[in-house]
C-alpha cells in the first residue's frame, strides 16, 4: 500500500494566541491536561492558597469587557500589501510603516514579532469628546475598516452614556495584544491627560500587572496653560511607563544638565569637581530609633574639616547626627561604609538652632566616576523643560513643511529620545507606535540614531484617518493622515542622511487588506457576486488585483518571517523563485508556466538548502509531481509547505 501524502498547508490565518498560552500553561501544569483539555479543576486544587474565592474585592468592570477578550483573541485573516513606491529604500530598510487599523494590524504582527519589541510608545485619543474612537466591528472587521477609511474623526461626547465605555473597549484588546509583542525586558509608554489617566492605570493593572507600574510623568506641555477647560488651565499631560516584568527592566540614567553640572562647583586637588551632599539623613526614616546601627559619633578636626571614627588630639570635635531643630537623627552610612569612604568625608559648619558652633558632616560626590564617565542620574517624574511642549513640536513640523498647523497636537520628537534614552538598548531594537499620528516616533529613532551611532528600528502603525476638509493638512494636499506621516518621514530622513549617512532612514509602507488568496478570504460577504467568484476560482487561487510580491509578503507574515527580511528574485531551474533572507530562509515559488512545477524543479530549490520551501499547490504540474515533489524534499531534509 502507497504512502499516504500529507503536505503542511500554510495557514492563513494570524497567530493562534489562545494556543500559544495554552502550550505556556501546558509546560508549567502538564498534570492539569487530559487529551489535550485543561482540567481546570485539578489546575484549581495545585493552585491552593493562592486562589482568591473574595467575590466582593474590587474590580475593574465595564460594558463589553467580556467581548474585548474574545475580539483580541480572533485570528485575523487579513494581509499586509507592501507598497514599494510609497516606500523609502524598501529593499534595504529595517524601518516599517504600516497603514491600516490597528487592532487588525497587531494581530498580524503577532506571528513575526511575538516577544520581539523592546519598546512601544503610543499616543492615542484622550477621549476628550471630540477626538476619534475606533468602533469595532466583532463579525466583519476587514470591511468595517474599509468604512473607516472614509470617514472623518468621529466624536463619543458624554450624553451618549457609553462615554467612558467605548473608550475602554477601544483600548483594551489593543493593550493586549501589545503585551504579547514586547519582550520580557521591554517597556510601554502610553500618553494621556486627565479625562482617562486612572482608567487606563486601571486598565495596564489589569493587562501588565500591577507589580509592573514603574511610574506616571508629568510633561509640561502648554506651559501657557490651555484655555479649553470651563475651570482650570491645565499645563500638563502623563506619560503612564509599565514593564512587561519588572524583574527583567534595566533602566538607565540620563545625562547632566547644565543645571546638575553647575552644582559640582567644587574640586579636589587633582581637579576633580564634585559637590557636597550631606551625610545626615534627610526624608522619611530620619530619627535615630528608625535605624539604631547609624547613629555614632564622628570626631572633627577644625582646623582641616577632616574627620575620625575615632578621638585623638586633633580630631577632638564630637559630631551627632542632628536636624537643624536639634531633634536625634543618624546617618545615612553605616560604620563599615563609613570607613570605606572616609577619605570622601569632610566636615562644615551649619547653623543649628541652641549650638552657634555646630557641625555637620558631608560627603564627596563626585560628578564622574572612577573612569573619568560623566555620573547620569535617575530620571525624574516632571517634566518641565521647554522642549516637552506643544510649541517645540510645532516648529519642529514647521522646519519640515513651513506650516505648523499640518497637524494637530503632535509630539516633541524630545519627549521619545528621552524615553528611548532610559532604556538598555541594543542594534536593531524594535520600538512600536500604533497611534503614530504624525510619526513623531519615526523622526525621534531616525534622530536618535544619528546622536548615539546606534540602529534602532521602527514600526509605526497608523489609521489612514481622513484629514478634515477645513483642516491645514488638507489645504496643503494631503487626503489623510498617513500622507503626512510619511511625508514627515522622508522629509526628516533626507535631512538626517544627509548629516549621518549611514542612518537607516528607509522605511517600508504596507497596507492592511483583506488576503491575497481566495481559498484564504473567509471575511464575512453578503455579495452574491462575491461567493460565486469564490466558488469559481479554485484553479486560480490569486485575487485578481494582487501581485505574486503581494503573496510573498503575506506568506512572511503567516510562516512569522518579518517583513524587514530581504526578498529577492532568483532563477531555480528557469523558474521564477523568491528567497526571503540574505541566506535564502525560505524559498517561495509560485510560478505555474510551461506546464507547472515539476520534481526536477524542487530537486534544485532543495539544493540551495532554504529551511521551507513554499509552493502554489495549483503551480504544480499534475498530482504526480506534487506526489514526487513530497519524497524529493522530504528525502533531502527539506520541508515543503503549500499555499
Amino acid at each position: 500500500m502507497a504512502e499516504e501524502v500529507k503536505f503542511q498547508k500554510v495557514d492563513g490565518k494570524s497567530l493562534d494566541i489562545e494556543a500559544v498560552d495554552k502550550e505556556k500553561l501546558k509546560k508549567i501544569f502538564p498534570q492539569c491536561f487530559n487529551e489535550g483539555k485543561l482540567d481546570i479543576n485539578k489546575l484549581l486544587s495545585l493552585c491552593g492558597e493562592y486562589i482568591d474565592n473574595d467575590f466582593e474585592k474590587y474590580k475593574f468592570e465595564w460594558k463589553g469587557k467580556s467581548e474585548c477578550y474574545r475580539i483580541a483573541g480572533k485570528r485575523s485573516t487579513g494581509t499586509l500589501r507592501p507598497c514599494p513606491k510609497e516606500s523609502v529604500d524598501f529593499e534595504n530598510t529595517n524601518n516599517l510603516y504600516i497603514e491600516g487599523d490597528n487592532l487588525e494590524v497587531l494581530k498580524l504582527l503577532q506571528t513575526a514579532y511575538y516577544c520581539k519589541v523592546k519598546m512601544i510608545y503610543i499616543d492615542p485619543p484622550y477621549n476628550t469628546g471630540n477626538d476619534f474612537v475606533y468602533e469595532d466591528d466583532f463579525k466583519d472587521p476587514l470591511a468595517k475598516y474599509k468604512e473607516i477609511t472614509s470617514q472623518t474623526t468621529k466624536s463619543n461626547p458624554e450624553t451618549m452614556g457609553r462615554y467612558h465605555t467605548n473608550w475602554l473597549n477601544m483600548m483594551y484588546p489593543r493593550l493586549r495584544l501589545a503585551a504579547n509583542l514586547l519582550r520580557d525586558d521591554g517597556v510601554i509608554f502610553i500618553s494621556i491627560d486627565d479625562n482617562e489617566v486612572y482608567n487606563l492605570q486601571k486598565l495596564c493593572n489589569e493587562v501588565f500587572g500591577e507589580e509592573n507600574f514603574v511610574g506616571l510623568f508629568t510633561i509640561q506641555s502648554n506651559p501657557r496653560g490651555s484655555q479649553n477647560s470651563k475651570n482650570l488651565s491645565y499645563v500638563h499631560e502623563y506619560i503612564l511607563m509599565y514593564a512587561k516584568s519588572i524583574c527583567e527592566l534595566e533602566l538607565r540614567g540620563l545625562g547632566k544638565d547644565e543645571e546638575a553640572i553647575s552644582e559640582y562647583s567644587l574640586k579636589d586637588e587633582t581637579g576633580r569637581r564634585y559637590r557636597l551632599l550631606g551625610l545626615r539623613k534627610r526624608g522619611g526614616a530620619w530619627r535615630k530609633e528608625d535605624r539604631p546601627n547609624m547613629f555614632y559619633p564622628v570626631y572633627v578636626n577644625p582646623k582641616n574639616q577632616t574627620v575620625s571614627l575615632t578621638k585623638l588630639n586633633n580630631h577632638f570635635i564630637e559630631v551627632i547626627p542632628k536636624r537643624p531643630t536639634g531633634e536625634l537623627s543618624r546617618w545615612t552610612w553605616g560604620l563599615e561604609k563609613f570607613k570605606q569612604e572616609l577619605d570622601k568625608v569632610v566636615a562644615k559648619k551649619v547653623n543649628r538652632i541652641g549650638e552657634p558652633d555646630a557641625w555637620d558632616i558631608f560627603r564627596k560626590d563626585y560628578i564622574d566616576d572612577d573612569d573619568g564617565e560623566v555620573k547620569t542620574t535617575k530620571v525624574k517624574t516632571i517634566w518641565c523643560e521647554k522642549e516637552t511642549n506643544y510649541q517645540n513640536a510645532k516648529n519642529e513640523i514647521k522646519e519640515l513643511f513651513g506650516n505648523s498647523e499640518i497637524f494637530d497636537y503632535p509630539k516633541p520628537t524630545y519627549i521619545i529620545n528621552k524615553l528611548a534614552s532610559m532604556l538598555s538598548m541594543d542594534d536593531f531594537d524594535i520600538i512600536l507606535d500604533f497611534f503614530s499620528g504624525s510619526a513623531t516616533t519615526a523622526h525621534a529613532v531616525m534622530q536618535l540614531n544619528a546622536e548615539d551611532g546606534m540602529q534602532r528600528r521602527f514600526i509605526l502603525i497608523q489609521l489612514p484617518e481622513l484629514c478634515n476638509e477645513n483642516s491645514q493638512g488638507a489645504k496643503a494636499g494631503y487626503k489623510n493622515i498617513c500622507e503626512i506621516g510619511k511625508e514627515r518621514i522622508r522629509r526628516a530622513g533626507a535631512k538626517i542622511k544627509a548629516e549621518h549617512p549611514e542612518v537607516d532612514t528607509g522605511f517600508k509602507v504596507l497596507k492592511l487588506d483583506t488576503s491575497n488568496l481566495v481559498k484564504w478570504d473567509d471575511t464575512p460577504t453578503d455579495s452574491e457576486e462575491d461567493l460565486f467568484n469564490r466558488m469559481n476560482s479554485v484553479v486560480k487561487s490569486l485575487k485578481n488585483d494582487r501581485s505574486e510580491l503581494d503573496v510573498v509578503f503575506e506568506v512572511m507574515l503567516k510562516l512569522g518571517i518579518p517583513p524587514t527580511y530581504k526578498v529577492n528574485e532568483i532563477s531555480v531551474n528557469g523558474r521564477k523563485v523568491y528567497s526571503i533572507g540574505d541566506d535564502g530562509l525560505v524559498l517561495i515559488c509560485l510560478d505555474s508556466a510551461n506546464g507547472g512545477i515539476a520534481p526536477e524543479d524542487i530537486s534544485a530549490m532543495c539544493d540551495l538548502a532554504p529551511a521551507k520551501i513554499v509552493a502554489a499547490e495549483e503551480a504544480f504540474k499534475d498530482d504526480i509531481a506534487l506526489s514526487n515533489a513530497y519524497y524529493i524534499s522530504r528525502d533531502k531534509g527539506i520541508e515543503i509547505e503549500l499555499l
